[in-house]
């Protein structure tokens, strides 16, 4: 085959690419970025407006039906949900896989600024976010202790502040904390003695409250920008303020107003173990290295533990990185364990030359694949560690073809460079096509549509390049090597069959002797299978089960259920769960919201809470 003869008469070019491919490889693979999940655009859109205070029946019939008017004309869009619940409206607007989120993101944004104008005046600004799977939290940090909420609270913005400085991080969540809030308490009678309205306090805070913009001044070769700096960076700053004039004496805010530091009405409680906690969220950028991230969060939680006050405890609660160090180590794993198997089964029949050239197949495909999946752009997630090790098993098959040939020619009397032509040249076709017919298998899963096929490509994309590679390594690499070491004991004396070939001839002449038979049989065994599958099958699953790593207990008191309530309905189940305690890791209950741990799903509102009760590894 030109491709082999040419590497094998180029041998030191060859062995210079060799090197290259090896230093290429290892850099792809120490620098590839480590993710849980690939990069996948997801066709929902979720719109979130909040007005505190407000029914369920007039958040659905003042936000909610308001923006769905808009939103019901809009081009592309498949399914449109929605849920309206205490002070808070979400519509989940779903589109078809075909349409660009970016687009839609656009199209949402325009319909929601139409709806604006009906909307109350009282409620926030509507939030419009696509969804990416890729940007789920990645850790998830319980700070709990015996200490003050407050002290938590504090703790907790300072390792926000600092986690948010780590290279990868995008944003940093704070659950469950207590917020401040500066709370002005008005006398009535005090205030009706001076003559004055509510409406004048209101009015007063934001006014003065402000910064504000006062044009430029220009000098001789200068031009500056004057502000004129006004908002309250200390509660007290308001006690100053004055309200009117009595009589020729002013009448400051304090006089008819209590000024209070403190802090917002509950409308959630969280614990870890009993005790108070506070949740902090991590979410990483697209593309970045999840171990390292969560190695250098580790090492600043470790300082942290240090330096916190004593009792206070940090507990990961989840740590999505646990599943690609496995799969990683998995992987590293299977492509050393599957050299020492080929070494050693090939041991037996091939000679130690013969096993040490297939081997070398492993390791130099393995770094191609890595170098072409960086240059595609992908990272090292769940769906291509599977791939690679799904693959792992059948890159060693076209070497093992082409090497055995070759030795088998140099055992015929051919010296080494003839035999490594002669030898790959007449299997050079048959391994070719049937690695073809691998990649064909493949294939049609590039084409599949939706979300499934965005994150199904990534298999058969990985497949393809690593058997793509193998060939090169087969048809190249292992071809020049044997023209260099290739040897045998030649005109060796035959050997009887053993039992097993003997065995097998037997059943082959048989076969061979009595095709119709043959094929019949075959045809007649394949509906047996199919009939035996049908009727003893266990049915069609889209993930296997396996152990639970958590179970979630959801609680739902009666509508206008208070927070009080609810923490003590929690309470009660917590109790009920001491008596288990050994055999869980953590419960972490969280009152006023539903859904499960870190992920904040489901709706919110003081009826509502749920435990998580974390379990050990199974092993």
């Amino acid at each position: 085959m030109f491709l082999s003869n040419m590497a094998i008469r180029n041998r030191t070019t060859v062995f210079v690419l060799m090197f290259l491919i090896v230093v290429a490889g290892v850099t792809s693979y120490v620098t590839l970025p480590r993710e849980a999940a690939p990069d996948v655009k997801v066709p929902n859109i979720l719109i979130t407006t909040v007005q505190d205070g407000v029914s369920p029946e007039d958040i659905e019939n003042t936000i909610t039906k308001e923006i769905e008017k808009e939103l019901a004309g809009l081009n592309g869009l498949k399914e449109m949900t929605s849920t309206s619940a205490e002070g808070i409206s979400t519509i989940n607007v779903e589109f078809y896989p075909d349409v660009e989120i970016e687009d839609a993101l656009q199209r949402v944004r325009d319909k929601v600024d139409l709806a604006k104008a009906e909307l109350p005046q009282e409620a926030e600004e509507p939030v419009i976010r696509d969804i990416n799977i890729a940007e789920f939290p990645i850790l998830i940090i319980n700070i709990s202790g015996t200490i003050s909420p407050v002290r938590l609270k504090f703790i907790a913005d300072e390792l926000e502040d600092t986690i948010e400085s780590v290279p990868g991080v995008l944003d940093v969540d704070i659950l469950g904390a207590p917020e401040r809030e500066i709370r002005l308490e008005i006398d009535q009678d005090r205030l009706a003695a001076y003559g004055l309205t509510v409406s004048e306090i209101l009015d007063l805070i934001p006014s003065e409250n402000v910064n504000i913009s006062a044009g430029g001044l220009e000098t001789p070769g200068m031009k500056f920008n004057i502000r004129v700096p006004a908002e309250f960076e200390d509660p007290e700053e308001a006690a100053t303020l004055q309200i009117a004039t009595r009589d020729g004496k002013p009448i400051y805010i304090t006089d008819v107003v209590r000024v209070r530091d403190t802090f917002k009405d509950r409308t959630s409680y969280a614990r870890l173990d009993g005790l108070s906690s506070i949740t902090v969220s991590v979410q990483k950028r697209v593309g970045a290295d999840i171990l390292m991230i969560t190695d250098t969060i580790r090492a600043i939680l470790q300082k942290f533990r240090k330096q916190a006050p004593a009792g206070t405890k940090f507990d990961i609660t989840l740590d999505q990185s646990e599943d690609i160090r496995r799969m990683v180590a998995d992987l590293e794993n299977n492509i050393v364990s599957g050299m020492v198997l080929v070494v050693a089964v090939l041991l037996l029949f091939m000679g130690w030359r013969t096993s040490l050239i297939v081997a070398l197949a492993i390791p130099m495909s393995m770094l191609m694949s890595f170098f072409a999946i960086q240059a595609l752009g992908y990272t090292v997630n769940m769906v291509v560690l599977f791939s690679l090790i799904l693959a792992l098993g059948m890159l060693v098959d076209n070497a093992i073809v082409i090497v055995e040939n070759i030795f088998r020619h140099t055992e015929m009397g051919m010296g080494r460079i003839e035999a490594a032509m002669k030898g790959t040249a007449e299997v050079a076709w048959p391994v070719i096509t049937s690695m073809a017919t691998t990649v064909a298998a493949f294939s049609p899963l590039l084409f599949w549509p939706g979300i499934v096929g965005d994150f199904m490509k990534y298999i058969p994309a990985t497949v393809i390049i690593v058997l793509t590679s193998s060939l090169f390594v087969a048809l190249v690499i292992s071809p020049t090597i044997c023209s260099l070491v290739a040897g045998g004991k030649r005109h060796q004396k035959a050997k009887p069959p053993s039992r097993f070939l003997s065995g097998y001839r037997n059943v082959l002449n048989l076969a061979l002797h009595h095709k119709f038979a043959t094929i019949l049989l075959s045809v007649l065994l394949l509906s047996a299978l199919v009939i035996v599958y049908n009727k003893r099958g266990s049915g069609t699953l889209y993930f296997p089960k396996f152990d639970p790593r958590r179970a979630i207990i959801n609680i739902r008191a009666p509508q206008g259920t208070n927070i009080h309530e609810t923490d003590r309905l929690a309470h009660a189940v917590e109790t009920r769960l001491e008596s288990y305690r050994p055999e869980y890791k953590n419960m972490i209950s969280n009152v006023g919201s539903a859904g499960g741990s870190g992920f904040g799903g489901g709706s919110g509102g003081s009826h509502v809470a749920n435990l998580t009760v974390e379990f050990y590894d199974y092993e």
